[in-house]
């Protein structure tokens, strides 16, 4: 019987402060503006993935995620197998005694603990743990800067889930996309008390896809030009300087103020993109009102190309907001397990932004059917547990 290879790793989400939208070149997923993002934790929120070849496997490439196979015959994902068998070719070439993997038909079997293309940036830890994962396997010496080069072709925000902590993506100017890689701004260990709430609207597929929506707004938006040549080079220096002073008064401002313009261009855009509905506008005001009473910005939303609020905090401000709410959504699934239970519900302070919210209260209380609590986290870890048997089958982790 021929040799079974295989390797496995964790990928994380993460979640831009500063985003992504738009593309210059939609084949190398190369954008017209940089970004910024978050990684979350992984014991929250991650893609696991085991890629594996074998001469004795059928000779196509083949995708299991969540027990459902995948169509890879896709450009994207046909780019990342094709640069990484490339390198591994070369490797290959440079040593004699290596084994030939880089032609053996590939298996992949990964499974995520989130909702897929449910706004939760499900492709980006995905494709991060496919090329971290088919990485390992072919034992490339290649950085995750590297990798994060291959990653985006794949899907643009992964590129950002190759690292921990807090993390640009570099829009680069080169056509080829030599210089379009992501870096660590710091890392988790830098600002480790980032906490995050994220208040699940809908596990419903988006109506507009993010690739879709991206190419309508750069063609039709008149707002879009200058968020990308002002507005996002001006926000990326204020944010990298916010975290590594670990100023989240400025961090939680440029994270909202970002969020808006984002969607203030999807609005401008032709026919219109709605990607916030009216509970995501309930939990915009209930932030608000939470910084009212703080007499502060303790708590910073941001949106992605779908309607699920996540709302960035600081744990010493824990019961300012993630207790506040809990007072609104204690019934939701969520608040379960030892952090969750940490939590207190905040009655006073809820009255005080009941008033101040209003129906947005009922609004968050009817349209949110479940929460995460999470925070900043580590990059993709090579893990032991393998979704692919030694007999080449794959099973459930």
């Amino acid at each position: 019987m021929s040799d079974i290879y295989r390797a496995s790793t964790t990928a994380p989400v993460n979640i831009a402060v500063i985003k992504y939208w738009g593309k210059r070149d939609p084949k190398l997923n190369l954008p017209t503006n940089s970004s910024l993002s978050v990684t979350l934790s992984q014991a929250d929120l991650r893609t696991h993935t085991t890629a594996s070849c074998s001469a004795s496997y059928p000779k196509e490439d083949t995708l299991l995620l969540n027990g459902t196979p995948q169509d890879v015959s896709g450009a994207r994902t046909q780019a990342c197998f094709r640069e990484l068998r490339a390198l591994r070719t070369q490797l290959e070439g440079s040593d004699s005694s290596v084994p030939k993997l880089a032609t053996l038909p590939l298996k992949i079997v990964s499974e995520n603990n989130f909702p897929t293309a449910a706004g939760l940036a499900s492709s980006a830890a995905g494709f991060a743990a496919l090329v971290r994962a088919i990485a390992n396997l072919y034992k490339l010496p290649s950085s995750p800067t590297d990798l994060s080069r291959i990653a985006r072709q794949g899907s643009g925000s992964a590129c950002r889930s190759l690292f921990g902590g807090y993390v640009g993506w570099e829009q680069g100017s080169a056509s080829d996309g030599s210089d379009s890689v992501a870096f660590q701004v710091a890392p988790a260990s830098h600002w480790p008390t980032m906490r995050a709430v994220i208040l699940v609207v809908s596990a419903a597929k988006k109506g507009v896809s993010s690739t879709t929506g991206m190419q309508t707004t750069v063609a039709t938006s008149s707002l879009f030009a200058s968020r990308a040549s002002e507005t996002v080079p001006r926000r990326m220096a204020e944010m990298q300087k916010a975290i590594q002073e670990k100023d989240f008064e400025a961090f939680g401002k440029v994270t909202m103020m970002d969020s808006n313009s984002f969607h203030a261009t999807c609005l401008d855009t032709y026919p219109p993109i709605f990607y916030l509905n009216d509970v995501s506008r309930a939990a915009i005001k209930v932030v608000e009102s939470i910084n009212a009473a703080a007499g502060r910005i303790v708590a910073a939303y941001t949106f992605d190309a779908g309607p699920n609020a996540v709302v960035y905090y600081l744990e010493e401000n824990e019961k300012d907001v993630a207790g506040l709410f809990k007072s609104i959504l204690e019934e939701k699934d969520g608040w379960k397990g030892a952090r969750g239970e940490k939590i207190e519900a905040q009655g006073a302070a809820f009255e005080k932004v009941k008033e101040e919210a209003g129906v947005a209260v009922e609004l968050l209380k009817e349209g949110v059917s479940r929460v995460i609590l999470t925070g900043v986290g580590e990059g993709p870890v090579e893990t032991e547990e393998s979704l692919i048997d030694e007999k080449g089958e794959a099973v459930s982790s």
